[in-house]
């Protein structure tokens, strides 16, 4: 299963780099690349399935339907962004049933109200740490197997300061939180607090231009942490290559500055290989 090998490496006290996917295309080219897992956020799929901002408009059932089909192409652990849980803690219960049964390997949880925002938008607001521990508790209590790991997010350091963010932090790991991921520090001095005073392995989440997007993947792992994602590298990038392809053919009628995926690799890529191959055997 997907998700033994997640805490395996976890337990091995291996750091993980996790790309984020937002659709089938990016989730075969983290699989083909060779990442040893996946992330997949509610921003990515906000955007490539509905075209909407993540502030909550898109829906459980959304979202659960992009994971099933990622799930069933990947060979690689999946981290599913679960927001807060869609909805009151029957909902919570209800996601954790569904995403574990899909053979999702973690999922993370944060303490913002419902409907909840992106982390990096204006508006966040988050709930006490009372409520925040029982949305932990529910995850918990409703997997079926510990290898079903548990990420609780704290998003109020913007708010409420990185003291407030790492006192949050040790509630939920007491509440049962297998890995701890806090929001948006500033700098180094606190992302090196974070890991002093917080014993649960740690998540890092890089933006492309956050103040802390200049820290490579090995300086993140000499500082502790465990689980280093990056949601928005992906559909960043392509949407940045569509772009700039678009743009040349509207401007110049044609497309030959742009670099771009090989056709015949591509179609290897999604699958025509097998289809061929099946087609030798079976006939058309």
């Amino acid at each position: 299963m997907h998700k033994l090998t997640l805490k395996k490496t976890l337990d091995s006290c291996q750091t993980i780099v996790a790309p984020g996917v937002h659709d089938m295309i990016s989730a075969l080219l983290a699989e083909k690349v060779g990442f040893p897992a996946i992330f997949v956020g509610g921003y990515g799929i906000s955007a490539s399935h509905l075209g909407i901002p993540d502030v909550g408009i898109m829906t459980f059932t959304d979202i659960l339907d992009r994971v099933r089909m990622i799930a069933e192409v990947t060979t690689k652990p999946l981290i599913v962004d679960a927001d807060t849980g869609y909805g009151g803690l029957i909902n919570l219960r209800h996601a954790v049933r569904c995403y574990e049964k899909v053979g999702v390997a973690a999922i993370q949880i944060e303490d913002q109200i419902f409907p909840k925002r992106c982390g990096h938008s204006e508006g966040v607001k988050v709930v006490s740490i009372e409520e925040m521990s029982k949305r932990i508790h529910v995850a918990a209590d409703n997997r079926t197997s510990e290898e079903f790991l548990i990420i609780a997010r704290t998003d109020c350091r913007p708010e409420l300061g990185i003291d407030e963010a790492i006192r949050r932090a040790e509630s939920y790991s007491q509440a049962g939180a297998d890995l701890i991921f806090v929001e948006s520090p500033q700098n180094i001095q606190e992302i090196t607090k974070i890991r002093e005073n917080i014993g649960k392995p740690l998540v890092f989440k890089m933006v492309p231009d956050g103040p802390l997007s200049n820290l490579d993947s090995d300086f993140l792992t000499s500082l502790g942490f465990n689980l280093l994602i990056y949601p928005s590298l992906g559909f960043l990038s392509s949407a940045n290559a569509m772009k700039c392809a678009f743009d040349e053919l509207k401007n110049d009628g044609l497309v030959k500055k742009q670099s771009m995926y090989n056709f015949d690799d591509f179609s290897q890529l999604i699958g025509f290989n097998d289809i061929y191959d099946f087609e030798k055997r079976w006939g058309n």
